[in-house]
């Protein structure tokens, strides 16, 4: 079988038929064997000899037919058809800009899922971005570069989400609001500006524009727990997990929901079946270690939390969480240390806020504590999400300026009814 790809395209020489991105195109046989020589002969011009030799099998029709059989293959490539030129006396050409292979190594840097990742994937959309400023898929890129790297708090929100909806902004004028597009719209709109309301709208309509997106469910289940509605949240999940189970946030989010919603055990046991599917998956990891140490087990909690932090080291976070546990469980002087690792830390890179405040917490400083929440609040942090429901901030909840702040983030949301949701 001899496939070609080319952009998002991959056409089938056995089969005769052309996918975008999985989807089969329509295209007459005529107009593939048009493309297939283009592909060929990409970045040459292919004259009207070798055209009629190459497409029609030698078989002569006129240049009026092999222009309408081109144009036809210019429409099916939509806006890529951009892609194929003609002159006068030299013929057709197609030439896949240099922008394409940034493109298709961004998403390979991408799908690592670090933050070293994301940032040469970033990278690569915008020299892509540079080169072709037509081209919607580098702004695509860095949208969701920009997007994660908040959502993840691997570099400070706030300044990550400005990128981000500039570059939305242009991918938007670029090809439209796609439901891809408006999950992400609606997913910064939660996190980043406390619009659950709006965001709701938006995901929801997403999701029926593009019921198969297995980013949706998960961006919904988020929301969810912002409004404390955990009972819906895990009714997402486990509509998601029906057809979804294998894409690695869904597993990992089932073992959060259930921890939010204090069943640990079976948190515990999801985060078994979660590590099974996906053993690299720090996320996964760092939420079967919480639930871990809620149901008891401090020692297998503590071996996951330095997992999590081994594998990805250039999560500064990963560390307080694990200094928390070391702090509760009578290990002061060691979660001191990393305390003072991420004060330092600070000086240079970003080191959020919310998980601070955890750490803090867990040694009894309150004060400091609330501070660190204060910070998060402007940071835009990613976790305050879970402020609502989260076990790991109960010590806090009965101080006047714990419901102040979750007022500030969700107004109406009473905080008792949340955590008993």
């Amino acid at each position: 079988m001899e496939q070609i790809t080319f952009g998002p395209f991959r056409l089938d020489t056995t089969t005769t038929t052309l996918l975008r991105d999985g989807r089969e195109l329509e295209l007459r046989p005529q107009a593939f064997h048009a493309l297939r020589a283009l592909i060929h002969n990409r970045g040459r011009y292919v004259g009207y000899a070798q055209m009629i030799n190459q497409a029609w099998d030698g078989n002569l029709v006129s240049k009026h037919t092999v222009a309408v059989t081109i144009g036809e293959v210019k429409r099916t490539l939509g806006e890529f058809g951009l892609w194929i030129s003609y002159r006068p006396k030299l013929g057709y050409r197609l030439d896949v800009p240099h922008s394409d292979d940034l493109v298709k190594q961004g998403w390979h840097f991408w799908s690592r899922r670090t933050r070293e990742g994301f940032e040469k994937a970033l990278d690569c959309f915008q020299q892509a971005a540079i080169e072709n400023p037509s081209d919607f898929r580098a702004f695509e890129g860095i949208s969701l570069c920009y997007l994660l790297l908040g959502t993840y708090g691997m570099r400070m929100p706030r300044e990550m989400y400005s990128g981000f909806l500039q570059a939305h902004k242009r991918a938007v004028e670029l090809c439209g609001l796609t439901p891809e597009r408006r999950a992400d719209r609606a997913h910064g709109l939660h996190l980043f500006e406390h619009k659950l309301e709006e965001a709701e709208t938006e995901l929801l309509r997403a999701q029926e524009e593009s019921p198969e997106s297995p980013e949706v469910y998960v961006r919904l289940t988020m929301l969810y727990v912002s409004q404390g509605r955990l009972d819906d949240a895990l009714n997402i999940l486990l509509g998601a997990r029906a057809t979804h189970s294998l894409w690695p946030t869904v597993p990992a989010n089932e073992i959060l929901v259930h921890f939010f919603r204090r069943e640990y055990d079976v948190a515990v046991a999801c985060g078994k079946k979660a590590l099974e599917l996906h053993p690299y998956l720090y996320l996964g990891r760092l939420f079967y270690a919480e639930a871990l140490e809620h149901t008891g087990k401090y020692a297998q909690a503590l071996d996951e939390y330095r997992l999590a932090v081994i594998m990805s080291p250039d999560l500064p976070w990963l560390q307080a969480v694990e200094g928390a546990c070391l702090a509760k469980h009578g290990r002061r002087k060691d979660a001191l240390a990393i305390l003072a690792d991420l004060i330092q830390i600070r000086k240079t890179q970003y080191v959020d806020a919310y998980f601070m405040a955890v750490l803090l917490d867990a040694l009894g400083d309150p004060d400091q504590a609330f501070q660190e929440l204060e910070r998060a609040y402007h940071e835009r942090s990613f976790g305050l999400f879970a402020l609502a429901v989260d076990p790991r901030l109960d010590n806090l909840r009965q101080d006047p300026r714990f419901a102040t702040l979750l007022r500030r983030l969700s107004p109406g949301l009473n905080q008792q009814e949340a955590v008993s949701a």
